[in-house]
């Protein structure tokens, strides 16, 4: 067994200085390796300049009232959107009403239910990491990490290592290991188990649940809409997702 650690490990150090992919001393023991900054060659040609996306950024004077309305929900005051619509929610703004729809599914499942942020950043990059989703786990992480969730822990999510491994981990309690295994549960499985769904039900409550539930549906949308007009993060961004060694 450790002759076959040595040998990945060595495979990857080559790969390391063959390529532009950086190995992190967690990744080289995983089975993972850690991509290089986002460079300008990875850009799609279809990519626009202005919104980073397939489709352009929507402007406010485009829009008719409603839509006015709707693009003004976003961008004002305390969420995050002072200065204008980008990302995903800049997508959604092609077509008004269901941007405004999301707003408030948004603001209940991030910032209104009785979880704390690191509870909630810890189910969102749980999410984006069972979808593989390089973009929404980049943006989330170093959310995560200034909501207080401990690096141990964003490790046991990033390399998706089983949670027998974590029981010695300060911080990582039976409310978390319940948010990741049920996180797993609801994208890769058939259904959760009855087991893992009454352990949800004793930490969280029913209604906990629900909000639990709605905020992993919540960032599987917004996984779909960057899936759906390849939305990219800016040239030089870091990515903080692992990429799998096959």
């Amino acid at each position: 067994m450790k002759t076959r650690i040595v040998i990945l490990t060595i495979f990857l150090l080559v790969i390391a200085f063959t390529t532009d992919i950086e190995i992190t001393a967690d990744a080289a023991g995983s089975g993972y390796t850690m991509p290089a900054a986002l460079g300008a060659d990875d850009i799609p040609g279809d990519i626009l300049e202005q919104s980073l996306a397939r489709l352009p950024q929507v402007q406010r004077g485009e829009l008719d009232a409603a839509g006015r309305d709707a693009f003004d929900t976003y961008v004002s005051p305390g969420t995050g959107y002072e200065t204008g619509l980008r990302g995903p929610i800049g997508m959604w703004m092609h077509s008004p009403e269901l941007a405004k729809a999301m707003f408030g599914v948004r603001q209940r499942v991030r910032y209104g239910s009785a979880k704390d942020q690191r509870l909630t950043e810890l189910t969102i990059i749980s999410t984006a990491r069972e979808i593989n989703n390089q973009y929404e786990y980049s943006a989330h992480e170093p959310l995560a990490r200034a909501a207080g969730l401990e690096q141990e822990i964003i490790d046991i999510v990033r390399f998706r290592r089983t949670l027998d491994d974590s029981l010695a981990i300060e911080g990582f309690g039976e409310i978390e290991k319940v948010i990741v295994q049920f996180t797993r549960e609801l994208i890769s499985e058939e259904k959760v188990s009855s087991a893992t769904f009454a352990r949800a039900i004793a930490e969280l409550g029913n209604e906990g649940v629900m909000d639990l539930t709605g905020l992993i549906g919540y960032y599987s949308f917004v996984a779909m809409t960057l899936k759906a007009f390849d939305v990219q993060r800016p040239v030089g961004s870091e990515l903080l997702l692992p990429l799998r060694v096959d």
